[in-house]
């Protein structure tokens, strides 16, 4: 096992934690910025820091860590991945319904092993 990435240390000597946030505003668009926060900070105050927000809509956000939904004052760790969830547009059982009754059929996604042909 590798062993783990040291923290970094901005220019004042404090430990601060680097992560990444990405959020996609609309489909089709993606936004991504890296920040780096004092060590300790939590998922809302990355959200603060990123500048794309609000202060009083951030709590009405959906957010997580790698792709999980977490609550606003989970803390962070070096390296983690933030995501901001849109609303969806269409429930997903419903997306399939109509796609049955556009297409007459049932759409099955088949899983074949790497490296064989079908």
């Amino acid at each position: 096992m590798a062993p783990a990435e040291p923290e970094a240390t901005d220019p004042s000597g404090a430990d601060v934690l680097r992560i990444e946030i990405f959020w996609s505003p609309v489909a089709g668009e993606l936004r991504e910025q890296c920040l780096s926060l004092p060590t300790g900070a939590t998922l809302r105050q990355a959200l603060v820091a990123s500048r794309w927000f609000e202060p009083a809509a951030i709590d009405t956000l959906k957010a997580g860590i790698w792709g999980r939904m977490k609550p606003l004052d989970t803390p962070l760790r070096e390296l983690d991945r933030v995501e901001i969830f849109r609303p969806l547009t269409v429930d997903p059982k419903e997306a399939r319904r109509q796609r049955y009754k556009d297409t007459g059929r049932r759409i099955v996604t088949r899983h074949r092993p790497l490296g064989l042909k079908a």
